[in-house]
């Protein structure tokens, strides 16, 4: 699942988070738009789960700022 989250003020340690969710979900992908303003994150688990581990990783985040993006999988890989 894709999900896009709304940042009110930059993350002030992003490998923090992002170690966070790769501990999780090695294969995540992890990365922040250039404007710092939007956490985009590709992983298997779902928003409340994305949403503890961004906060226990110190950028509370609240389930009004996550979005989850429609699948884009055509399943062509067989995943």
């Amino acid at each position: 699942m894709e999900f896009h989250i709304q940042l009110d003020r930059s993350i002030s340690d992003f490998s923090a988070v992002e170690n966070a969710i790769q501990e999780v979900d090695s294969a995540a992908l992890v990365d922040i738009d250039p404007a710092g303003r939007v956490l985009r994150v590709s992983t298997w688990f779902d928003a409340a789960r994305l949403i503890r581990l961004i906060c226990q990783a110190g950028c509370p985040v609240d389930a009004l700022q996550v979005t989850q993006l429609p699948s884009i999988c055509c399943g062509g890989c067989g995943g």
